[in-house]
């Protein structure tokens, strides 16, 4: 019985590249010498991915600013003060907000999937921003001459071409980042806000036909920076009755830091339709120890024994430096439980085979 494994996202990106970008911010170098980097970096961490033995992998993000942020690099139509995001820790994240329109992507992700393919002939997935995050740029107070629901038309537009230009391109699937699902609960118990995203979201999938819809999914967690989260108070059973609405086939959840792991699984398996996939993720992200390909093994045959095996699929929690923090996680660590996830989902296939 196969079981399917995906990495999500983000790798701590090398030292010399972490040393660049701070000397390119202080105008120490020139553009045309980080871009150099980061293709350097993207090549060496693909090559790293390929050796520990990853059937699907991506550019571990090597070169965007943020998995938020990069469809607005360069716009001069933003400033810094939008939406906060505040982490259990204390610390937090704030998005930038839009101050004139109209707006439109400036760079889209198929760039940075075509860059990878320059390096691999193994299947890339290419994650992209979810519409409803994007949501958030427009300010509470408005902008003249600009409406809401002409910048949600705009936004839905370039969210579905950001997604359309991938496939065509030939990712292996595209992977919608969700990660605000939880923190929407958080913030409105009433979970309208969740439903206004669910349905923001529905109007880009609704773009694609079902078969493509096969090669989309949804990740949601509760947030991964500097160790920290901004919603894991909010239990996957509040959330998933509304997630699986979503009409994609593929959905990637973090599952190794859940602490009642049985609720989270009989909250699936209540939920899940019978055309869709849920990748759980089987490495924590924010703990340091590296996970064993037993201990893997033992969660995913947890699962198997709640969830249907031919619905289930293994990746990590969650990226493993998604706001750009490449210092909490080491790189090698990151590799290191790829690599664990890998053998373990192997493990759990040969005893599930038996």
């Amino acid at each position: 019985m196969r079981i399917l494994t995906e990495p999500i996202g983000s790798i701590p990106r090398p030292v010399y590249l972490q040393q660049a970008m701070t000397a390119f911010a202080g105008g120490q170098i020139q553009q045309t010498e980080l871009e150099k980097l980061f293709d350097k970096a993207t090549q060496e961490t693909i090559k790293e991915l390929e050796a520990t033995g990853s059937p699907v992998i991506s550019d571990g993000e090597q070169s965007k600013p943020s998995f938020v942020t990069y469809p607005m690099q360069g716009s001069k139509n933003f400033a810094a003060d939008g939406v906060v995001i505040p982490f259990a820790d204390g610390h937090t994240r704030q998005l930038p907000k839009l101050t004139a329109g109209p707006f439109h992507y400036t760079t889209f992700a198929n760039s940075y999937l075509q860059k990878a393919k320059q390096y691999s002939s193994l299947p890339i997935k290419q994650a992209v921003i979810s519409c409803s995050a994007m949501s958030l740029l427009y300010p509470g107070e408005g902008i003249d001459g600009y409406t809401r629901d002409q910048f949600l038309a705009d936004l839905v537009n370039d969210a579905a071409y950001d997604i359309r230009s991938c496939l065509d391109s030939g990712a292996y699937n595209v992977q919608i980042d969700f990660t605000e699902a939880r923190l929407a609960i958080k913030l409105d118990p009433s979970k309208q806000l969740l439903s206004a995203f669910i349905d923001l979201n529905n109007q880009v999938l609704d773009r694609f036909t079902t078969e493509e819809q096969k090669r989309i999914g949804v990740h949601t967690c509760p947030g991964g920076d500097h160790d920290s989260t901004h919603s894991a108070d909010i239990p996957y059973s509040e959330l998933l009755p509304l997630l699986f609405k979503l009409h994609a086939g593929n959905f990637y959840m973090e599952y190794a830091a859940e602490k009642d792991k049985t609720a989270v699984l009989q909250s699936i398996k209540e939920n899940l339709g019978a055309n869709q996939r849920i990748f759980l993720g089987v490495t924590d992200v924010l703990n340091p120890q590296v996970e064993t390909a037993g201990q893997v093994s033992d969660l995913i045959l947890e699962a198997a024994e709640i969830i249907p095996v031919n619905q289930l699929g293994t990746a990590d929690d969650c990226g493993f430096s998604p706001f750009g923090d490449d210092t909490s996680t080491a790189r090698e660590i990151a590799f290191a439980k790829i690599r664990a996830r890998i053998e373990g989902t192997k493990l759990a296939e040969q005893i599930l085979s038996k």
